[in-house]
């Protein structure tokens, strides 16, 4: 899997005061995909991905008010990357919530210095599906 682009083109996204808070840990082991697959209500499909990876940013930061900003931008672009690879992946959510973010942490032994945003699963899809077309008009205004 082209991984490697995938984590540039995190990278390469924008942060506030260019802090670049990211780092990532990728999972490939079945028993840790197991585990991570239990972190949330959401997250049971973890177990049936070739890889995952965690997103985590690092608290020593300027502005940590904008953290979760930026990693969302950070977890968009690679999603992005994947989709142009011909990957699937998912974004599940573990920060701001606390307990998710402490499970996470001790399942795959993050460092103190950092906190994990989310969990993406990812890999090459069973099946190929049309995007959904959410454009609505009314939720464009113009002044």
């Amino acid at each position: 899997m082209g991984s490697g682009v995938v984590w540039s083109a995190g990278m390469a996204s924008p942060s506030a005061m260019n802090q670049q808070e990211w780092e990532f840990y990728v999972i490939k082991d079945k028993n840790k995909l197991m585990e991570l697959s239990q972190i949330t209500p959401y997250s049971s499909f973890v177990k049936d991905a070739p890889a995952a990876i965690v997103l985590c940013s690092r608290k020593d930061i300027i502005r940590p008010e904008y953290k979760d900003i930026d990693c969302a931008i950070c977890t968009e672009n690679m999603l992005l990357e994947m989709t142009e690879l011909g990957l699937g992946g998912c974004m599940i959510g573990i920060s701001p919530d606390r307990e998710k973010i402490d499970r996470l942490n001790k399942v795959i032994n993050i460092s103190d210095e950092l906190d994990s945003f989310t969990l993406i699963p990812f890999g090459y899809p069973y099946i190929q599906k049309e995007q959904d077309d959410r454009f609505d008009t009314y939720r464009i205004h113009y002044i």
